[in-house]
């Protein structure tokens, strides 16, 4: 039998990864000397007991120790190895070897015979018959491995594998500066595998300064005794400028063959080197901060390359280089937790993880949340404040807020210096206005911009420079990749904000107003009063004459203006909460303008007569009171969202709604003076239809086309709608329908068609006498989940097989 020990000691302490033992002669020099090499073949360090030793001797001083030495154990002294078991938690694999699992746990046949005479031989010491039974029921009860017919040399491959695979996972590194690396490096060895006899080839990619080389390092150290050659390969992205490709293919040969002298001078030539002298050497190869396919190329370029076992771990800021050369799978590391960030950031400033001085608790939290969990940053910051006085702490972290660190700014900007023009700005962008807002408004904005952002979103992605929120609908920027965009711009003139492209803070926008030194450099702006959140702003009618290029305002404080004289014919994106004025400036042609923003606005009519709005996207007046009429809507037909909620003065709506075939969102909810719709509307895209509270709307107006994308109706509160168009039937998509409080009497017949449809909303209907019997039964059968039993009650449910919600209250 043998058996696998592991340890949470330090590796440092430990003389054997293996301590194989065995009973019997006759497996000595075939089996156990087989499976002896075939271990030390892959690296694991085994030791294996005194060939002298006789059955049922003392086991030697040199055993105990080397027992208790080792990391793994396939041994037949089950006593001490329990004993280690039990006291140390190490973890037992047995190995039966021609021995029957079942024999040994009930000991009975040749080991009750066995037994037997060890009880005559020792009959003053019947303790450690008894403890030597024990041992031995409690490891055949573990699962392990039963040779049970197999061929040896491929049930031997198959410990070997699965020993060396579990070496990795449980190897623990215990260093005071590695700080909340343990999950990780166990994630990461899920995924390299050691104990397959292929060729892996595993990627870690992520931000600057998140961990990926510290963590690459550390699976290095761990697997090296398991490989025949090794190379960690750093800083290839720095190396690769500096000397070349053919630099970097000397490095990696004569890392892993240091005998060996080469001599060439083109990346061709090395190809075919490292190709013939590795194909036959199980290697362990760490590709530092790679940022060019052409490094895969002339370091790794295919598997065959490689002898089998190999792994290959590469580190890239850039995931899309991963899709250029096929690998097995990524690792993405992640920022540290806010109880992992503190312990580094204290390690690092205070030489302990543990809580620091009372004065210095709230410092060291403002800290971790500057560095928002990454770990360079609280590197960084924490070794620069060590040593450091209270006074002192408080004046750097406030520089902080002023002036970013360089050091960290500086790694991090190395991605944002690989992109192209496009790619810049739509990062600046994004890290002056747009950080945490929908995806979708950003992608319409930026396309406005002719930035291409859906390849340009893509590429920041891969870059590790943007995220998305799991539901793809956020863009999500680090707090330090956003400073160091924000940094960027302020770096073009640090001391006159109005020669910036993008102002955003509050001081250098407030100064550029008053001042009124605006120029036509400025290409985005928002402004905002925090300081001063209740006072209004006051802005001049001239405040925007001179940013003939803006294409971005965002407004999201109160403010006050006479007149408004000029607007950028630029603008993508118009965002002004309560604009202050009846109408937008009469000069203004919103030709290249995407998005409109005015919600709780004093605006009355948007413009007068046709203006040409074709890439006008989305229109947004929640809350205007004011507005009593729409534009006409047949010059902007790629408008996908209109939403008017909560204007309440707002009678009747243009004509032209009807025919927007792009509209896939009408929001009118709360329009409670809007008395009609267009007679027909042909929709064809509108995806959610929200009516809702418009209690004067007289008729729902009649269908043309399908509507098939329709998803959403809700007509709830419009106490005048008496009937749904019959051709409704056609919006098979249709998956809720509310029709609370509504003069509808009784479910539409057509209803029984919308199969997708999920939720019937049908309470406070005032419907006919005839509807009136089957209701309470319909309730007790719905509160018993029968469904199926609704039909014969209400004829007009019966087919919607989808539906999981009705609610019927108040039917009365």
């Amino acid at each position: 039998m043998s058996s696998l020990l592991s340890t949470s000691s330090s590796i440092s302490r430990k003389k054997y990864d293996v301590f194989l033992s065995f009973r019997g002669e006759d497996t000595r020099n075939n089996f156990t000397d087989h499976l002896y090499n075939a271990l030390n073949r892959n690296g694991i360090v085994t030791f294996r007991d005194d060939p002298k030793l006789e059955a049922g001797e003392e086991i030697a001083p040199e055993l105990f120790k080397a027992i208790q030495q080792s990391w793994c154990s396939v041994i037949e002294e089950l006593a001490e190895i329990v004993k280690q078991k039990n006291d140390k938690g190490h973890k037992v694999f047995p190995i039966f070897y021609h021995v029957d699992p079942s024999d040994l746990r009930k000991q009975k046949g040749k080991v009750e015979e066995a037994f037997a005479k060890h009880e005559e031989r020792y009959k003053e010491n019947k303790d450690k018959i008894q403890k030597w039974r024990n041992a031995l029921t409690e490891v055949a009860n573990i699962k392990g491995w039963d040779l049970h017919n197999r061929h040896e040399s491929k049930f031997i491959k198959d410990i070997v594998k699965k020993i060396s695979a579990k070496l990795c996972q449980t190897y623990l590194i215990v260093h005071d500066e590695l700080v909340g690396i343990s999950l990780p490096l166990e994630e990461l060895h899920s995924k390299i595998n050691i104990g397959e006899d292929d060729v892996r080839i595993i990627g870690i990619c992520g931000m600057g300064g998140i961990g990926k080389t510290t963590l690459a390092k550390v699976a290095y150290t761990q697997m090296l005794p398991h490989f025949e050659g090794k190379c960690f390969l750093a800083d290839i992205r720095e190396v690769s400028n500096k000397h070349g490709l053919v630099s970097l293919q000397k490095q990696l040969l004569s890392q892993i063959l240091p005998d060996e002298c080469f001599n060439f001078f083109n990346v061709h030539e090395g190809n075919a080197i490292i190709s013939h002298m590795l194909s036959r050497k199980k290697v362990l190869v760490v590709l530092d901060d790679v940022d060019n396919v052409q490094h895969f190329k002339c370091l790794v370029g295919r598997r065959d390359w490689f002898s089998l076992g190999s792994r290959i771990i590469i580190t890239t800021r850039d995931e899309h280089l991963f899709r250029s050369y096929r690998i097995d799978d990524v690792y993405k590391p992640t920022t540290l937790n806010p109880n992992d960030a503190l312990r580094l950031s204290n390690l690092k400033a205070f030489d302990s993880d543990t809580t620091p001085k009372y004065d210095f608790i709230e410092l060291s939290k403002q800290v971790v949340h500057y560095a928002d969990g990454l770990p360079l940053a609280l590197e960084v910051l924490g070794s620069f404040l060590g040593g450091r006085d209270i006074i002192q702490w408080r004046s750097a972290i406030e520089r902080l807020k002023q002036d970013s660190n360089k050091e960290i700014l500086d790694t991090l900007r190395i991605s944002f210096d690989g992109l192209e023009e496009r790619g810049k700005n739509i990062f600046l962008d994004i890290a002056c206005f747009f950080n945490g807002e929908e995806k979708d408004l950003v992608m319409k904005v930026l396309d406005g911009c002719e930035f291409f952002p859906n390849i340009g979103i893509d590429v920041l992605i891969k870059k590790s420079l943007i995220k998305v929120n799991d539901d793809n609908q956020y863009l999500r920027m680090h707090a330090l990749l956003q400073e160091m965009g924000r940094k960027i711009v302020e770096e073009k003139c640090v001391d006159e904000p109005r020669k910036r492209c993008r102002l955003w803070k509050e001081k250098d926008v407030h100064h550029v107003l008053k001042k009124n030194t605006v120029t036509e450099i400025i290409e985005g702006m928002i402004i905002d009063n925090q300081r001063e959140s209740s006072k209004m702003l006051n802005l001049s009618d001239d405040v925007f004459s001179k940013m003939k290029r803006l294409r971005l305002i965002r407004v999201f404080c109160l403010s006050t203006c006479d007149d408004l004289k000029y607007l950028s014919d630029e603008l993508r994106l118009l965002d002004w909460t309560a604009y202050p004025l009846r109408s937008l400036p009469s000069s203004f042609q919103p030709d290249n303008l995407v998005i409109l923003l005015l919600p709780y606005s004093r605006i009355e009519q948007l413009w007068k007569g046709n203006i040409a709005l074709y890439k006008l996207k989305i229109i947004s007046l929640k809350g205007s009171q004011n507005l009593i009429k729409t534009p006409n809507f047949t010059t902007a037909p790629y408008l996908e969202v209109l939403i008017m909620e909560g204007c309440t003065r707002l009678v009747h709506v243009h004509p032209s709604l009807g025919v927007l075939k792009r509209l896939k969102l009408l929001n009118l909810r709360g329009c409670k003076s809007l008395r009609s719709l267009p007679t027909k509307i042909g929709m064809e895209s509108l995806e959610t239809l929200i009516l809702s509270g418009c209690s004067n709307l007289a008729r729902f107006p009649e269908i043309d086309g399908k509507m098939e994308h329709l998803k959403t109706l809700d007509l709830s509160d419009c106490y005048k709608v008496e009937y749904l168009p019959e051709n409704l039937h056609q919006a098979e998509s249709l998956e809720e329908l509310d029709l609370r409080k509504t003069a509808i009497k009784e479910p539409p017949s057509f209803i029984s068609q919308l199969k997708n449809l999920k939720i019937l909303s049908f309470d406070g209907c005032k419907g006919p006498s005839k509807l009136k019997g089957n209701l309470l039964s319909l309730f007790k059968v719905s509160q018993r989940g029968r469904m199926n039993s609704i039909a014969p009650m209400l004829p007009s449910l019966f087919g919607l097989s989808s539906l999981t919600k009705l609610k019927l209250r108040n039917c009365n």
